[in-house]
């Protein structure tokens, strides 16, 4: 069997044929590109040796990251295959806002497994600095900025040149393994762990616990650059009420959202005052989309399209109408308004009837 010339971890192996074919073009480099919803957002793609990632990622959290940063997992949780014989798709978590040193602490002793199991992609970003490096269960670097100068910079520092031919596993047919495929043939840093342990679906229950992290779903997995949260502060920034979250990264405010919608398509439980709560979100989310230039405004209209048609689903009794609050001036539909959920708990449906929705 052909040796591979590149560092390939050792979830990914090529095969015979394709090494034999390709093994010349199999080095470290990358390419990038603009995003194509975005005036100033690019996509780096990089290949790199297995033994430079955990230099790389902690070298990109202390120049770009800033304080803080959370943490991106991605796994299968499911069966192998679904009933149709079709493979289901991983599942994405995203950890809370961490301290950054806190958070590559917590990943450190997990660290060579994330890189190795072919069944497991992971990374880092700030959505408020609008940075993210990711490295896939294909074992490649996606890094999404605003920066690209800076992180070109970075990747010349670790030996990875720019190369507009770049060859990436998605090139050649290879197969994913995870850890617990190779036996006991294990190199010295990942020898000393348990069967068990090299479960990709125990290490990575145990980080979505202890850091506390969340499903979110694939329509939800957005990349905003710095100049667009910047535009967004400085709308929100001129409503007294809004102005409170300026600085919040506003990825987070759509994800809240969502959240809500989640909830009221199952059974919401809390109140009125808490459901008003929830459309005062939209209200915001609205207020700002309405004031962005075409391009970022049609990227956020597209970002939330999936949760307003799933909440314009849970809706009943459209044609009453709840009062929307009058500090908020909106051109648009506040179809949010237009009916109550169906799936009330019973604080939501007490407090209707208490303010005569029900009364004909």
């Amino acid at each position: 069997m052909s040796k591979s010339p590149f560092d390939f971890p050792l979830g990914i192996q090529p095969w015979p044929r394709e090494l034999r074919i390709y093994r010349r073009r199999m080095r470290e480099g990358y390419q990038f590109a603009q995003l194509e919803n975005s005036s100033d957002c690019y996509r780096l793609t990089a290949m790199a040796g297995a033994g430079k990632i955990p230099a790389l990622l902690h070298d990109f959290a202390r120049v770009c990251l800033g304080n803080e940063a959370f943490l991106i997992l991605e796994f299968y949780q499911d069966e192998w295959q679904q009933e149709d014989g079709s493979q289901p798709p991983p599942t994405v978590f995203y950890s809370p806002y961490l301290p950054t040193d806190e958070l590559l602490e917590v990943i450190e002793p997990y660290m060579q497994r994330l890189i190795h199991d072919g069944f497991v992609g992971f990374g880092l970003a700030n959505n408020r600095l609008g940075m993210e490096l990711f490295y896939s269960e294909e074992k490649m670097l996606t890094c999404f900025t605003g920066n690209q100068i800076q992180v070109m910079n970075l990747f010349a520092r670790h030996g990875l040149p720019h190369n507009p031919q770049q060859l990436f596993p998605a090139d050649f047919g290879h197969d994913h393994l995870s850890l617990q495929c190779h036996g006991r043939q294990l190199p010295p840093f990942l020898a000393g762990f348990s069967r068990r342990e090299l479960d990709y679906l125990v290490f990575c229950n145990e980080l979505t616990e202890q850091l506390d992290m969340y499903p979110v779903e694939e329509s939800l997995s957005f990349f905003l650059s710095r100049k667009e949260q910047d535009l967004i502060e400085q709308h929100l920034k001129q409503h007294d009420e809004f102005a409170a979250f300026a600085e919040e990264d506003f990825g987070a405010l759509i994800l809240d959202w969502n959240d809500f919608v989640d909830e009221c398509s199952q059974i919401f439980e809390g109140d009125l005052w808490e459901y008003q709560q929830g459309l005062k979100l939209r209200d915001m989310l609205q207020y700002v989309i309405e004031a962005m230039p075409d391009q970022l405004r049609q990227k956020l209209q597209g970002i939330l399209a999936d949760p307003d048609e799933r909440f314009r689903k849970a809706l009943v009794d459209r044609r009453k109408r709840l009062h929307a609050p009058r500090d908020v001036r909106l051109h648009g539909e506040q179809f949010w308004y237009q009916g109550v959920v169906r799936n009330q708990g019973s604080s939501l449906r007490r407090d209707l009837i208490r303010h005569g929705w029900y009364k004909s």
